[in-house]
């Protein structure tokens, strides 16, 4: 079994299904009731086949925050990344292989956005590290 970070973006991918393209806050709240209920069905299929580990949604803002010396950690609200490089929320599965990472990542693609249509939105696969990297 590997572990593997299902990153949901806001807006993010290669080039957004037109079914992606209206952001939340513009959907009506039962779009969005549904899109969470999903949310959740998809959590509780890979619960039932041993392969969910943890999931959360993330707030829009943040601020990021770095070591400056003792005792001054600077916090701002940028550097400004653009709305789509930002996280919506993430899902981490463990499964046997690569292939059904993205199986699970193009299941969780299909949620339904604005009319119940599927978004077809890009989510990021990204491997966690069994061991860290060897330096020579």
């Amino acid at each position: 079994m590997a572990k593997y970070l299902l990153l949901k973006h806001y807006r993010g991918g290669p080039k957004q299904h037109p079914n992606a393209e209206a952001p939340m806050e513009e959907w009506t709240p039962e779009e969005i009731t549904a899109h969470i209920e999903f949310m959740g069905r998809v959590a509780d299929d890979f619960a039932a086949r041993g392969e969910f580990v943890d999931a959360q949604a993330l707030a829009p803002e943040g601020e990021f925050v770095r070591y400056d010396g003792e005792g001054r950690p600077p916090v701002t609200d940028g550097p400004f990344a653009e709305t789509k490089d930002l996280i919506a929320g993430w899902m981490v599965i463990d499964v046997e292989s690569k292939e059904r990472a993205y199986e699970a990542a193009a299941y969780l693609s299909s949620a339904p956005g604005p009319g119940g249509k599927p978004l077809h939105e890009w989510l990021e696969v990204r491997p966690f590290m069994t061991e860290p990297p060897v330096v020579e």
